[in-house]
Formats: structure tokens, sequence, C-alpha cells
């Protein structure tokens, strides 16, 4: 409260301004503020980062960053199901499996083999002997018998592969859960090949007559 100039208390008015001892609040701020300071180290001792007297300079990770992801599989290697086929390597039948996303037809199948091994696989020794043993071949599916339709070439070639030759496309196609026996047909008639031991046959086939020529890879 203030006092007038004879000493008598003034009592305060509505523009009377309270002036606290300069001072007052200094101490308490500065408790606050080294309190603070104590909970600060406190919560980086907490953490593991180690308090320093001096900034450093921090350097940044090259970019991008390292990945520890690995590399996709092809799409061979991730196909759903095994598309097998046959081709030859030093006079025997050598089973080839193809990975595909499905299961393919019939004729697509054949299609594949009478194409022959890719550049991968005959850098593997792989050859076919269906080349030159007749001009066209068609399937189809007969009672689980797949019926093989061919056109003979009309020159002799003088090759003497044939058993390889068909029994690529036997173990090829009886390879299939679908597929029973394979029947050779020419001109609509049932037609006579070799089988592994080079007799004839013009009956259904399966890979047992021609496992003697099979050489598991």
């Amino acid at each position: 409260m203030m006092r007038s100039t004879t000493g008598r208390p003034v009592p305060p008015g509505p523009f009377t301004r309270v002036v606290r001892a300069a001072g007052t609040t200094r101490p308490a701020r500065a408790a606050r503020l080294g309190t603070t300071a104590l909970v600060a180290v406190a919560l980086l001792g907490a953490c593991g980062v180690p308090a320093e007297d001096r900034p450093r300079t921090v350097t940044a990770p090259p970019v991008p960053f390292p990945s520890t992801a690995t590399a996709a599989p092809t799409a061979a290697e991730t196909g759903a199901v095994t598309d097998v086929l046959y081709f030859s390597r030093d006079e025997r039948l050598v089973p080839v499996i193809r990975r595909a996303d499905q299961v393919p037809a019939l004729d697509a199948q054949l299609r594949a083999l009478l194409a022959g091994p890719t550049p991968e696989e005959r850098d593997d020794g792989l050859t076919s002997a269906l080349p030159g043993a007749f001009t066209s071949a068609v399937v189809e599916l007969v009672d689980g018998v797949a019926r093989v339709t061919v056109v003979l070439t009309a020159v002799d070639t003088g090759r003497s592969d044939g058993r390889l030759a068909y029994g690529q496309i036997v173990c090829t196609l009886s390879a299939r859960t679908d597929v029973t026996a394979v029947l050779f047909v020419e001109g609509g008639r049932p037609l006579s090949v070799p089988r592994a031991d080079g007799s004839l046959s013009s009956g259904p086939l399966t890979a047992a007559d021609y496992a003697v020529l099979i050489n598991p890879r």
C-alpha cells in the first residue's frame, strides 16, 4: 500500500500500479530453467544418446540407401506347374522340365516339342530327333489316348534315329495326367513306329516302351 507525503496510507485507486521489488521473480525463473535442463539431460540419458559439450556435424548416409531386398525370381522359376518335354542327347531321351503358369493344352505342348530345345538347353547338349522325321504332326485326345496324326516325309533322309523321334513324342505326351497312351496315325490308319528295342508297333504306346532309352538328368 502506498503512503502520502504526510505518511498516511493511500488506498489503491483504479490507476495505481503495484510494483514488485526487482529480483523477486528471478530466483524462481532460474529454478524452473534449471529443472528443465535437468529433465532434458535425464531424457537424453534414458534414450542412450550421450550428452556432448559442443555441437558436431552429422554426415548423411549415401543415397539411395542400401537395399537388403533380393532380386525377384524369373517367370520361369515361379511358374505354378511343370511342363515336361523330352529331347535327346548322346542317343538317349532326356526329360526337360519347364515352368508354366498353367497346364498347356495338348496341342500346345506338342508344338513346343516340335520347336526344339531353347538356346540354353542346346548349350546343355540337348537336341531333337524330330526334324526330318515327318513334315507335320497334329494331336487330339480321344478317351485318354493322344492320337498323333503325322505326314511322313516323301524323301528318305537316311536317318536312323526314329526310335528317339517317336520316343520324344510318346514320353512327352504320356507324362501328362490326362494322357494314358499315344497312338500314331498316318492317312487315317494306325502307323507302325519303332519302339526302343527296334520292334514295330501300330498300337498305343507309353513311356514304358522307351524306358531303356530314358536318361534322367
